[in-house]
C-alpha cells in the first residue's frame, strides 16, 4: 500500500506561495520605479517630438530664407528695370521735344538762306530765345536793305527787322564792304494768338469819362 504524505505537499505549497508574496515596501519601490521609468520615457518622447518639430521649423525657415533671397534678387532686377525704363522714357521725351523744336530752327535757317541776296554773305548767327542776331558783309547798302526786306516778307520774323549796325570798310584789295549786324525776332504765324486780357473797371470808366 502506497502512502502519500499530503501534509508535506501542503507545506511545500505553502512555502512556495509564501515565497511569491511581495512585501508592501517593495511594492511601493517597484511602483515608484515604474512611474519614474514611464516619466523618463514620456519626457524622452516629448524631447524627441520637440526635436523633430524644431528640425521641421528649421527646414521651413531655411526654405523661407531661400525664397526671400530669390525675391530680393527679383526685386533688385525689377528696380534696375524700372530705373532703365525711366532713363529710356526721359530720352524718348527729350527726343520728342527735340523733334518738336526742330521745326522753328529749320524754318529759320531755310528762310534766312532764301532771303540772302547776291553780293551778301553771313559771318555769324546767334539765337537768344526767339531773337536772332545776324552779322555779315555786303557789297552795298542796297544788298543789306534787300536782305532785311526779304526777311520781313517771309512772315517768320516780326516787323521791323532792325539794323543794329552798318559800317563801310575797305578790304586789302580796295573793295568797299558793308559790315552789318541786324536783329530779327522769330514769329510763328501758325501759332494761336494769346488770349485777350479782360478789360478792367478802370478801362470802362475811362471810356465813359472820355465820352
Amino acid at each position: 500500500m502506497i502512502r502519500i504524505n499530503l501534509l508535506a505537499v501542503e507545506r511545500e505549497r505553502s512555502k512556495r506561495s509564501r515565497g511569491i508574496v511581495i512585501p508592501p515596501a517593495q511594492r511601493v519601490t517597484i511602483a515608484a520605479s515604474l512611474i519614474l521609468l514611464l516619466t523618463v520615457l514620456g519626457i524622452g518622447w516629448w524631447f524627441w517630438t520637440l526635436h523633430q518639430r524644431s528640425q521641421k521649423v528649421d527646414a521651413e525657415i531655411a526654405r523661407a530664407d531661400a525664397e526671400i533671397q530669390k525675391l530680393r534678387s527679383v526685386l533688385g532686377q525689377v528696380q534696375k528695370f524700372e530705373t532703365r525704363k525711366a532713363q529710356l522714357q526721359q530720352r524718348v521725351t527729350l527726343i520728342e521735344q527735340l523733334r518738336k523744336g526742330q521745326a522753328a530752327p529749320v524754318h529759320v535757317l531755310d528762310k534766312i538762306s532764301r532771303s540772302l541776296p547776291e553780293r551778301l554773305w553771313l559771318t555769324e548767327l546767334k539765337q537768344t530765345g526767339s531773337d536772332f542776331a545776324i552779322s555779315g558783309f555786303g557789297t552795298s547798302m542796297t544788298a543789306l536793305s534787300d536782305f532785311v526786306a526779304n526777311l520781313e516778307n517771309t512772315q517768320r520774323f516780326k516787323r521791323p527787322v532792325e539794323i543794329i549796325d552798318s559800317l563801310v570798310q575797305t578790304d586789302k584789295n580796295g573793295l568797299e564792304l558793308v559790315k552789318f549786324s541786324i536783329r530779327a525776332t522769330y514769329h510763328d504765324p501758325d501759332a494761336p494768338p494769346p488770349p485777350a486780357a479782360p478789360a478792367g473797371r478802370g478801362g470802362r470808366g475811362g471810356g465813359r469819362g472820355a465820352g
